[in-house]
This record gives C-alpha cells, structure tokens and sequence, in this order.
C-alpha cells in the first residue's frame, strides 16, 4: 500500500498492515454488538485503532449498496463520502459514454472519494482526480491503490478552479450541493457554482456535469444536453453533457443491477398528451421520464394513449403493451374519492396486502392504510389521485404480460 507516515489520521493506520487485517475481521461484525467487540479488541489493539476501524467498518457495510461488497470491503470511505458518491453502476454507464466519444482522459473536478474516477480507470481512461479536502484526496488515492488502478489515477489536492485542465480530453463536475444546513437547492450555491461548471466545461471537447434531478428546465443551457438516470426506478441524478448529443435534447436513462443493457428514451419534443377517461390499464412511468418531461413520448407509445389529469403523470390506455420505462397495472374499479366506499369495498373484496401509490393526493399512504385497515388474503393496489380534476381513487393490480 506504500508509505502512510504523510497521511491524515486515522486513514494511517487503517492502511497499516495491522489496520487492515483489523477490518478484515470486522468485514461481517454486527454493529449492535460495537461496545463489547470494542472491549475485546481493545486488549490486543490501540484504542484509537480499534476506534477507527469500526467506523470504517460501518461505513463499509453502508457502502456496499452502493459500490458492490466486492469493491466497498476494499475501500476506504468518509462519511459524507459515502453519502454523496455515485452509485457504482451509475458512474459506470457515464464512464461508458465517455468511452465511446473516444474520451482517453479526464479531469474529474470535485471527485469526492473516487466513485467516477474508478468507474473511469476501469473504462481505461486516464483519470485526473482533484479535490480541495486532504482527508478525502487520502482517500481517493488510497481507493485507487486498492483497487489497483493507481497507474490510472492522478490525484490532486487543490481548488478545482486553479486546476489547468487543458491536457484533457474531457472534465467531469460533481459540485458539492450539501451545505451546514443541508441540502443546497439552488445552482449558484453548488460548491463550485453551476455557472462556473458550466464555462469550465465549454472548455474542453467533452463534459458531463452531474446536478440534481430537480433543477428547473428553463437553467439548462442550450448548448448542453440533458439527461435524468435512474437506477432499480429511483432517479438517482442529472447530468448536463457538452460534446455528447445534439445540444437542447433531454433524455431519460434507465439502470439496473440485473446487468441489462441501460434503456434510454429520448425526447422528441412532442405536445402534451390529451386528457382521456381512465382504460383499462394505468402506466407510471419511470421517475427519470417524468423528471426529463418526457411523459408524452410514453403516452405516444400506446395507442389512444393519453393522461388522466392534465397535471398528473399518469398515462392512461385501453390495451397493455410492455413499456421499458413504465409499470403496467390493471385498473378494475375507479371511484371518487371517499374513504368509507374504499374500506367496505377492499374489507369485501378480502384485500390484506394493500400498495398505496399517490399522485396529486393530499392523503398519505400510510395514512391511508391505518383508517383502511386492510385484512384478509388478497391483494391490490390503490392509486390517489385526480381525474379530470377530480379526487379520485383508482384499484388495480401489477399488469400480467
């Protein structure tokens, strides 16, 4: 692993060659357990160590949802590392982008622990990895020693903004969008701002910078695509590229850990859906599209396609067609909206196993299921909702294809 002397504590002596058969040991420790596995292993271990290595052994654990236990057991992470690091398979499919422009290096600004930069030594590009905290600069370089892509990875230690990144073929931006209190909603407070991202950006051939999902349309640059990820139906980020797709489009992409090939659905600029009476079957479409506003390509995808609402993204239609980017359901009965109807008729159709899915409701799921009280064997699944401007409870069940 090299030499640890320069390195901050306690990242020192996690490197050590006691630290780490240390956390080698807590791999599978039980956190509930802590004090008295902490008694213990003080007696052959300095307290500080043992200290150390169990907060990195939390972190790891929480880290292997993210990252894969494959890798997360080889890792070394900071708590709001782990907090704000791409997903594993997320920075893999932005690394596959880049791959295919024909990007060979990139200077990732603000890289955090190291979640791209991996993902972009392994998709064989040469990394340049650059943050202004020692501690996380530490731990970037000791990820890529771990997990043997050191001959890959650069890492710098340095505000972004002094960073000369004109020896590269691309930059990638993750800004910081965590503030003392919290979340940081609007662009110009990311740490660095989004319009300093943006003009570092027009400066290279290729860029992606990563945002949240909710930035408002209307701030994306015309020159700039769009593109909202999800991954396993939980839209995970957006990413504003330069250099990849025609400028002003907006996409949607869906991810997996099933290992299937990603499904992206472009935008083709089309008017939204009409209002429709509610079919046969109701789609929800996939976060990523509705937060891309692509609800309308979906609806165009089915026939007489249209929304129940003006304001909701719930598409309806009269036939089932298997749709990568929206769930299918079966709707059997539409109702307005009136708790005590919806009680007697799920207590008579013998519903137990109750899913409560809202849009355009003021009433909570859960709030639902406790007035409700759902017994008995079967199940379905319950929609609040509005149609046509209406509170409205729509009843159905997963589409069978």
């Amino acid at each position: 692993m090299g030499q640890v002397n320069d390195l901050p504590e306690p990242l020192a002596a996690l490197l050590s060659a006691e630290g780490r058969d240390l956390l080698d040991a807590l791999r599978d420790h039980d956190p509930s357990q802590e004090l008295a596995l902490a008694t213990r292993l003080r007696r052959d271990h300095p307290a500080a160590l043992v200290s150390a290595a169990l907060g990195q052994a939390r972190l790891r654990q929480r880290a292997a949802a993210k990252f894969g236990a494959e890798d997360a057991y080889r890792m070394y992470f900071t708590a709001n590392g782990v907090e704000q690091a791409t997903r594993g398979p997320v920075a893999a499919y932005r690394a596959a982008r880049f791959a295919a422009l024909g990007v060979r290096s990139v200077a990732d600004l603000c890289s955090g622990i190291g979640g791209d930069a991996i993902a972009l030594a392994r998709a064989g590009i040469r990394v340049l990895a650059v943050d202004r905290d020692p501690l996380t600069v530490a731990t970037v370089r000791a990820n890529a020693a771990a997990l043997g892509l050191d001959d890959l990875v650069e890492v710098r230690c340095a505000d972004v903004a002094e960073v000369d990144t004109a020896g590269y073929d691309a930059v990638f931006v993750d800004p910081a969008r965590r503030g003392g209190r919290g979340r940081v909603f609007d662009p110009e407070a990311y740490s660095p701002p989004l319009s300093w991202a943006l003009d570092a950006a027009r400066c290279r051939p290729h860029a992606a910078l990563k945002i949240a999902p909710g930035i408002p349309h209307e701030l994306v640059p015309a020159d700039f695509s769009a593109e909202w990820i999800s991954y396993e139906g939980d839209v995970k980020e957006a990413v504003l590229w330069c250099g990849a797709g025609a400028p002003g489009t907006v996409s949607a992409t869906l991810l997996t850990g099933s290992g299937a090939d990603p499904c992206t659905l472009a935008g083709r600029g089309l008017p939204d859906p009409a209002v429709r009476p509610v079919g046969r079957y109701l789609y929800e479409p996939d976060g990523a599209v509705i937060r891309a506003h692509l609800v309308a390509e979906v609806a165009a995808e089915l026939p007489g396609g249209g929304l129940v609402d003006e304001t909701i993204a719930y598409v309806t239609a009269d036939g089932l067609r298997a749709l990568p980017y929206a769930t299918a359901y079966e709707i059997t009965d539409v109702l307005p909206f009136n708790l005590k109807k919806l009680k007697a008729l799920l207590r008579e159709r013998g519903v137990g196993v109750l899913t409560v899915k809202k849009r355009g409701s003021a009433v909570e799921p859960e709030e639902l299921r406790r007035k409700v009280k759902p017994q008995g064997p079967n199940a379905a699944t319950v929609f609040l909702t509005r149609v046509a401007g209406a509170p409205t409870v729509l009843i159905g069940r997963p589409a069978e294809r």
